[in-house]
């Protein structure tokens, strides 16, 4: 495992067009890693029991000999009276087509968006390191500049923004060795795509404003 917290290795098969003596640190063919969804999987999967457990509830009491379920009756007198443009059947229709398309999207995309991919060290190896431990790891390095006092740090998928207050020397010197400090710090991740750097530094604000 890696030194750094919020680090994830998985194991999976080389991209596609990789050779064995492929160069493991190109960022080509790193993805994203994809959710398992288990949340929504699994509530699709109960509501789907529990509906189909009720039409065959109601079927075997049919077979054996007794009335149907009320709720199943008016059901179909309602689907089979209401005209296709009654504003409950619009809505109906309308509710489950945004659930599908949630679903879809659900299936289509991969998610995790907190995890960065990194570089492959190995083909059959994947690592992501976790967005919040890319800022950790950037606010300790900023930190060590002299003439900071505090910083904040966001790492996005492009971009890594970072807000800096020093409080003494001058604001170009401190901005130039933070560069320094920080651009080292990020190839230092490993990111497959390093994010881009934004840096902006100031003076504390007065206390009381």
């Amino acid at each position: 495992m890696s030194e750094l917290r919020g680090t994830v290795l998985e194991k999976s098969p080389p991209p596609a067009g990789d050779g064995a003596g492929g160069d493991g640190g190109s960022d080509g063919g790193q993805r994203r890693f994809w959710s398992a969804r288990r949340v929504p999987a699994g509530v699709l999967a109960l509501v789907t029991l529990v509906i189909a457990g009720a039409f065959l509830y109601d079927i075997v009491a049919v077979r054996a000999g007794r009335a149907g379920m009320s709720w199943r009756r008016e059901l179909a007198r309602q689907l089979a009276e209401r005209p296709l443009d009654d504003v409950w059947v619009l809505t109906g229709a309308a509710v489950a087509a945004a659930l599908g398309l949630w679903l879809f999207l659900l299936a289509v995309t991969p998610g995790l968006r907190s995890l960065l991919p990194m570089r492959r060290s190995h083909p059959d190896v994947r690592a992501g390191l976790d967005r919040d431990a890319a800022a950790t790891v950037l606010r300790d390095r900023a930190v060590e500049v002299a003439g900071v006092q505090s910083v904040r740090v966001r790492v996005g998928r492009a971009r890594a923004d970072v807000r800096a207050e020093s409080h003494f020397r001058e604001l170009g010197d401190v901005r130039a060795d933070m560069t320094a400090v920080l651009e080292d710090a990020v190839e230092g991740l490993g990111l497959a795509r390093p994010p881009r750097l934004s840096l902006r530094v100031r003076r504390p604000g007065k206390k009381g404003r």
